[in-house]
């Protein structure tokens, strides 16, 4: 039975007691006594009934919205018994209680969910009431890497260790932020950054720190044995055969001043000789050159340009010598007004830098293209982009081509794109590659 039922059977209920009245006002006018008690006695039950009629109905809503106000989602109505309504009723607030108890069923399955997956990561986190400091949740990592035991309240921490507190509770850190910590008798480096949110009318700080001292020293070790491997490697290409070439000759002149009538010394193998040792050793003093002007880009001197003058400069210096060699070559701007705040200098070596290596790649190929453009994309970055319709980058090496001392020409020394790179990470910019084979490639620039 629905709620149209239940009030109409209210309205005839009300229609009845309006007509006993008045049945009962005129028994009394015509002094008519029997029908008049007989009246009264209805009029009396048909009151009593409505009112019980009414009374059931909102004591059952009294009941449910106790159970309500209590959290008491697990109480269960009768629905085989009683008047219809009421039955009908039951099972509208047991249907209620069902889906509540789903929801929250499903809400605290998500809440371990969330809860296990953020106690498993090695990234501390705590929530606390920035007024009372109660702590509203923190995983073990927290503790772990502050070196604190579990805490209710982050008084706790201010009572044992004031300048950890400080620090981490006190000092407002916006964006993330690197900073070192005295733990005991060690100093660590952490990573932090919090943000402050409102439930209700209570303000609560969330805190994220992490232990990046681990991840620096592998990050620093792992890179220490690449360059050690590579410079090991090239090293030893030079030393080896400027030792063996060494022993030799000494060996010839040991031999030429104990035997001298015997053993003739060839002054042309002894210049040929020392010629070689001298060439390998330029070789190595060159790369070592090399090392270092990859090791001594540090700082920018940075400058509000005009795109369009920065492309007027590389096209000043580059366009006739590489139109001499037959390849075409288009500076494009999207807009005229594009600016950037660069060092000049070094993003003029990126881009001679990528020209000559596009140079490189359409070299021998018809129709050879190259084409500049820069542009504004939808996040507002500053995009050069440097095409070119050569022979592309094999897919197996794209990967590897800003490794240092990485390159695939017989004559290349592997520190250009790596210097591009690293020029592009001082800018806090990008550079990105994409290649088809016997295509061509695109280098974009992101500032």
């Amino acid at each position: 039975m629905n709620y149209k039922a239940y009030i109409l059977r209210l309205f005839f209920r009300i229609v009845l007691i309006v007509g006993l009245i008045l049945g009962l006002i005129y028994t009394i006018e015509i002094d008519n006594n029997t029908y008049a008690v007989i009246l009264g006695i209805g009029l009396i039950y048909l009151l009593v009934n409505t009112y019980t009629f009414t009374k059931r109905r909102f004591t059952a809503m009294d009941d449910f919205f106790e159970a309500v106000k209590y959290r008491d989602f697990s109480r269960w109505f009768p629905e085989d018994r009683g008047p219809k309504d009421i039955r009908f009723l039951y099972s509208g607030f047991n249907e209620i209680n069902r889906t509540i108890k789903e929801i929250n069923s499903q809400n605290q399955a998500q809440y371990v969910y969330l809860q296990k997956i953020l106690e498993m990561v090695d990234i501390g986190i705590i929530a606390y009431n920035l007024e009372t400091g109660d702590v509203l949740w923190s995983n073990d990592s927290f503790g772990d890497i502050l070196d604190v035991p579990s805490f209710k309240n982050i008084r706790f921490v201010e009572n044992r260790k004031p300048d950890l507190f400080n620090t981490i509770f006190e000092t407002y850190h916006r964006e993330p932020n690197s900073i070192s910590i005295a733990l005991q008798n060690e100093s660590i480096k952490i990573l932090i950054s919090d943000t402050v949110f409102q439930v209700d009318d209570d303000a609560f700080k969330l805190i994220v720190i992490q232990n990046i001292d681990n991840t620096l020293n592998k990050n620093e070790s792992e890179s220490w044995k690449k360059l050690l491997s590579v410079m090991t490697h090239e090293i030893m290409n030079s030393i080896a055969p400027i030792s063996s070439l060494a022993d030799t000759l000494q060996q010839n002149l040991q031999l030429a001043l104990e035997q001298p009538e015997e053993s003739q010394l060839e002054l042309e193998d002894v210049n040929s000789g020392i010629k070689t040792i001298k060439n390998r050793s330029e070789g190595l003093l060159k790369f070592a050159k090399t090392y270092r002007s990859l090791s001594k880009v540090t700082q920018l001197n940075l400058q509000r340009v005009r795109v369009s003058e920065l492309f007027n400069n590389i096209q000043l210096l580059m366009e006739p010598s590489i139109k001499a060699k037959d390849i075409d070559i288009d500076f494009k701007i999207s807009g005229p007004k594009l600016e950037l705040d660069i060092d000049t200098h070094l993003i003029e070596q990126v881009l001679i830098n990528l020209l000559l290596n596009a140079v490189d790649a359409v070299k021998g190929k018809e129709n050879a293209k190259i084409k500049v453009e820069a542009s504004q994309n939808s996040n507002r970055d500053i995009v050069i982009k440097v095409f070119d319709n050569g022979s592309g980058i094999p897919q197996d090496i794209l990967e590897n081509i800003f490794v240092p001392f990485f390159t695939s020409k017989t004559t290349g020394s592997g520190i250009g794109l790596s210097l591009c790179k690293q020029i592009m990470l001082l800018h806090k910019g990008r550079i990105m590659v994409k290649s088809i084979e016997d295509e061509g490639t695109v280098f974009s620039l992101v500032f």
